[in-house]
């Protein structure tokens, strides 16, 4: 792992400085990156997945517990550097890579790689990571939701693509919506889909002196854990996102009124106040006061719009 000299150093030889439009600051308080590394518990049956791997400096020591990790870095200055810090370590790879397909999906390379490694190594999938700013709701919803991609080879279909643990630096704006209760202002889609999908929780608050350079916003590790029970009651992940954005969208307005606006295939559904009343919630409620459990009992209610057949 590296200091903020040596990577600094490492930044001069390379010719390249801090990319502000990118929003790049390097965590560089060692003691943190253990923090980081050691609340993942990493085995060497897991496949780790690092996006936004700077100068390599966090993948060193992911690199000594992962069976296989996957470092990803959209800057090709820093993804050289990295690549040449880790010349060697048999157990990582650097790609030079946009982590998003788009807002909805993860790289297809990234998928196709993390779906090899995983034939190989059967433990946990785990994103550990100093997210960048810029991308960090996405892949968090990406990663709890669970994008589905094929093999590589042959087409294959697999499960999707979910995390089982996810331990990662963020802001201390998007540490809130994650653990935020409903009714509250930073609750929201995020807050949700994590809170249905397993358990999470703040680790550490981070000023903004651990990093380099400094942000002028505090940060926070944050740790999620997938929970089978949990995740078990959500009968269509993808049918229940929908309905969760689709709610949060209009999260002032009350569910009757809601249902007015509907778009696209949840206008199929024929009788929101039947669910309503099943799902024991009063159509005056507004979304930002339902629970992830009262989203849950509304998507299970709908679930025949998510049948293909």
């Amino acid at each position: 792992m590296q200091t903020k000299q040596q990577i600094q150093q490492l930044l001069t030889s390379a010719g390249a400085s801090v990319n502000k439009r990118l929003g790049q600051h390097f965590l560089i308080d060692l003691n943190l990156m253990r923090l980081l590394i050691n609340s993942a518990n990493i085995s060497r049956n897991d496949v780790v997945l690092e996006v936004g791997c700077g100068t390599g400096s966090l993948t060193e020591g992911l690199a000594e517990h992962a069976g296989y990790c996957l470092a990803v870095e959209y800057d090709r200055i820093l993804a050289d550097i990295a690549r040449a810090q880790l010349a060697g370590t048999k157990n990582v790879e650097v790609i030079n890579a946009d982590i998003l397909e788009n807002k909805h999906t993860i790289s297809r390379i990234v998928s196709d790689k993390l779906s090899l490694a995983r034939r190989k190594y059967t433990g946990r999938f785990l994103l550990v990571a100093n997210l960048p700013y810029n991308v960090a709701s996405p892949v968090l919803l990406n990663l709890v939701t669970g994008p589905p991609f094929d093999f590589a080879q042959g087409g294959e279909s697999v499960e999707p693509l979910v995390a089982d643990g996810m331990y990662v630096t963020v802001q201390k704006q998007v540490a809130e919506r994650m653990t935020a209760a409903a009714g509250s202002k930073d609750y929201g889609i995020l807050s949700i889909l994590l809170a249905a999908a397993g358990d999470v929780k703040v680790i550490r608050a981070l000023k903004p002196t651990v990093f380099w350079p400094e942000p002028k916003v505090d940060s926070a590790i944050v740790e999620f854990v997938k929970s089978k029970g949990k995740r078990s009651r959500i009968k269509d992940i993808g049918l229940f996102s929908e309905i969760v954005g689709f709610f949060m969208c209009h999260r002032r307005k009350t569910l009757a009124a809601c249902s007015k606006l509907v778009r696209g295939d949840l206008e199929r559904v024929e009788n929101w106040q039947d669910i309503f009343n099943r799902a024991s919630l009063d159509p005056r409620k507004r979304p930002e006061n339902l629970s992830p459990e009262d989203y849950i009992a509304i998507a299970n209610l709908c679930r025949p719009l998510g049948n293909k057949s």
